[in-house]
């Protein structure tokens, strides 16, 4: 078991979700893991620390200066302990002081001296979620090495719903044993993109498609389950970041791809799943244009081929297009393999709406010389299967999948 003998250092910040770790360190255990908890001041006035001493079997860590603690394994030694640290619920204080170094509590000093791997399980207001200023503290804590786990949607404790509720104490212990388990992408950098782009006729109208980058985030989650570190560059869509995974959001194809440009060099692997816009208006009207015309031309320029620029790269990483036709599925799918010197391309049927918005898809994939059929089954376990087929592919290929 993933999890068996694991030395798990759990720490609570002040959130109302501070009451489901109770059920986590349980779980955990439960899961054969070793558990010490280290709250802030504040968690415990929402949970007492008596609880999860009862719970663990662990006196419970408050401060940096409890001497009785000092005297047996002092703060140092617990950061030394840990296999991986959870802090379950982390709150937007918590990851503002992280993103700045701080460490001005037992907490965040042990985030800063732990050699482990660190985990964040977001719990707040939908709102303080969204903000700017979370967003970016987010982005810089994945930029380091830290592992989101979540947030996910739903009610709330203040009554409202939305992105930013903790996950699940299953959940996150499902989370973790992903991360003890060597996946077949385990320490590869993949970034993957998602979405649709939407090009601008005015202020208030664009030119779009009907992708609702199901199938992206999935992959990026199967990536990420697989052992990778993934970025995944979005464009607009009303899906929450998966777990673990670094969110870039963009709007239309140009900022598409800068974000993939400036990235690419780092990846070892590219999955394009995004539906890019082919073309843009050639100028955008910087008003509202006005309903007056019987007949209203737009002049459209095309985008760059960013799945073409990437594979040309002399130092191209493993490649993967994806095609979305309605009809002729595999002859247009091979021929963009060929054209675009790609080293494998998914391809599925969305004539009759089918593929986009849906929680089921179905692929045809193929390769130089090869290719075989992914059938219709939940957009999550197909981008499980395309996963371990693109490392199965990478190790044929002789570009070892497995970890650095």
């Amino acid at each position: 078991m993933p999890l068996t003998g694991k030395h798990i250092l759990l720490g609570v910040s002040a959130g109302i979700a501070a009451y489901k770790s109770c059920d986590l360190v349980r779980r955990l255990m439960d899961a054969g893991a070793r558990v010490r908890v280290v709250m802030t001041p504040r968690a415990a006035e929402f949970v007492a620390p008596l609880t999860f001493q009862a719970l663990s079997g662990h006196p419970v860590r408050l401060s940096a200066f409890d001497a009785g603690a000092e005297a047996g394994m002092d703060h140092i030694e617990l950061a030394r302990w840990a296999d991986c640290v959870l802090v379950a619920p982390a709150t937007a204080d918590l990851m503002a002081r992280l993103a700045q170094g701080m460490a001005d509590d037992l907490l965040t000093t042990l985030c800063l001296a732990t050699e482990a791997p660190v985990c964040l399980a977001p719990a707040m207001n939908r709102a303080m979620w969204a903000h700017a200023a979370t967003r970016a503290n987010a982005q810089c804590l994945v930029g380091r090495g830290v592992h989101l786990l979540g947030p996910a949607s739903g009610g709330q404790a203040c009554g409202e719903e939305g992105a930013g509720r903790m996950l699940e104490p299953g959940e996150l212990v499902a989370a973790l044993r992903e991360r003890f388990t060597d996946g077949p992408l385990a320490g590869r950098r993949v970034l993957i993109t998602a979405g649709p782009t939407r090009e601008p006729v005015d202020p208030v109208r664009f030119v779009g498609n009907r992708s609702s980058g199901r199938m992206g985030y999935a992959v990026a989650a199967a990536a990420a389950a697989a052992g990778a570190r993934v970025c995944l560059v979005s464009g607009p869509v009303a899906l929450p970041s998966p777990p673990g995974v670094e969110r870039v959001a963009v709007e239309t194809a140009l900022e598409m791809h800068a974000a993939v440009m400036e990235r690419v060099a780092q990846a070892e692997v590219f999955i394009s799943t995004a539906a890019v816009a082919d073309y843009r208006v050639a100028e955008p009207a910087l008003e509202k244009i006005k309903k007056r015309a019987d007949i209203l031309e737009l002049r459209l320029v095309r985008n760059p081929d960013i799945l073409a620029e990437v594979a040309a790269r002399p130092d191209a990483p493993f490649t993967v297009g994806f095609a979305a036709e309605t009809g002729d599925l595999e002859r247009h799918a091979r021929a963009k393999l060929e054209a675009k010197g790609l080293d494998m391309i998914a391809a599925n049927d969305v004539s009759a709406g089918r593929g986009f918005d849906a929680e089921e898809n179905a692929l045809e994939v193929l390769w130089p010389g090869g290719g075989t059929s992914l059938g219709r089954q939940p957009k999550t376990a197909l981008a499980r299967a395309l996963v371990a087929l693109v490392a199965r592919r990478m190790e044929a290929a002789g570009r070892n999948p497995g970890p650095a």
